[in-house]
Parts: C-alpha cells; structure tokens; sequence
C-alpha cells in the first residue's frame, strides 16, 4: 500500500494527472471488505480523486455501495460479468453520488447502460476512436439500436481480445495500432501474450482492421 501511495501521489505532483485508477489487491487472501479499506485508505491518503477498479464479484453489495459513495471515489470500474450485482449496485446507490462504469468495453456497454450505468472503458478506442465515441454518443442519447450496430461492427475485434482467456486483449490493440500505419508500440509484457500467431496477424486481425474502412459504420 505504501507504494502505491507514492506512486499515486507522484502521478500528482510530478506528473499532473487529474486522478488515478487504483486496481483492487489480487491477493487469495483478501477478505473483501478490506479490498475496499484498501482503496479508502489510498483514496485519503493522496490529493487525487480516485476510481476503483473491480474485477471481482465477491465484495458485498453495502461494501460496494461504501466505496463508490466515498466522496474520493470519482467512480467504480466495474469489470464484472455479474450483471445482477451491477444492477443491484446501481439501484442501491440510486440518487446518491456514485458513478458505476462498465469495464468491459463497448461489448457489454449497451447491458451495463441498460442497469444503470454511465461510460465504459475501451481498449477499441486506441485503435478505432469514432467507433468507440460513437458507441458513446448512442448510449447516451438512448438510441440503441444505432449503439447495437456499433459494436457488431467491432465484435470480431473484440472476440478476438478475449482469447488465451483475454492474454490477448493488449496485444490484439498493439498489433492493430502497427497495421494501420506502422506505429510500433511494442510487444506486451509477460504474463500477457507477447504477440499473436502469424496467421492471427496478418490475416484474421489485418481483415477486421481494413474491413472498417468501407462497412459505412461511421
């Protein structure tokens, strides 16, 4: 924890971030309602604001609703596939100060907007920025069949982050980045997959990527 204080607090200081994502502990060990200590006391610690990122089901929905209505807590990256939970989440701090964000991409944005929520994160955005914005657009003025037709255009992009158990989601947006004009961002760090197959490569992902150009999405 200490460390991530000073690095938190750095980001601040030194690197002039309005705020910081802070990942709950993958640690076996944890007893849930300490994870959301953990943030909390991050969350005091540092002058930022915060937003929690939760990839786990097991915290309980009164721990949930004490983080996210923090007033240090900008919002909760909620990076569960529990949609009962998130909808319980939403419901619970209804009229409250809390900010529930889908955190798993456009895929599972229409769904997460339906109980509730607001934004989502996207790794879609690097690689294809008016798709994703306009993913957004459509949500927010409630038109979701236009939102629906969006992300069918990216589905194949995105099915194809999800493999080796998602090992391949930053390297898919790397590989993409390089193939649409050459920008070389290097290869992802271990324990994430360093690269895809040559086939995946330069034929599966090459024909997604160039596919956009002509589908008439946006």
């Amino acid at each position: 924890m200490r460390e991530a204080i000073r690095v938190a607090s750095t980001a601040g200081k030194a690197g002039g971030a309005d705020g910081v994502m802070i990942h709950h502990p993958l640690d076996p060990f944890a007893a849930p309602h300490a994870q959301v200590d953990y943030f909390i006391a991050i969350a005091e610690a540092i002058d930022l604001p915060i937003v929690a990122y939760i990839r786990s089901d097991l915290i309980p929905l009164d721990e949930m609703v004490r983080l996210a209505t923090h007033p240090k807590v900008a919002g909760v990256k909620f990076a569960s596939q529990n949609t009962m939970l998130f909808f319980e989440c939403c419901r619970a701090t209804k009229g409250m100060e809390a900010t529930w964000i889908c955190g798993l991409a456009e895929s599972w944005a229409l769904p997460f907007y339906a109980l509730g929520g607001r934004g989502f994160t996207s790794g879609l955005v690097n690689v294809a920025p008016k798709r994703s914005l306009a993913v957004w657009n459509a949500l927010e003025a409630g038109d979701f069949a236009r939102a629906r037709a969006v992300v069918e255009s990216v589905a194949d992009f995105e099915t194809m982050r999800t493999r080796y158990r998602n090992g391949a989601n930053v390297t898919v947006v790397k590989e993409a980045l390089q193939i649409q004009g050459g920008l070389d961002v290097g290869k992802v760090r271990l324990p994430g997959l360093p690269q895809l197959e040559a086939n995946d490569r330069g034929g599966t992902l090459r024909k997604i990527v160039s596919g956009w150009e002509s589908d008439g999405i946006v």
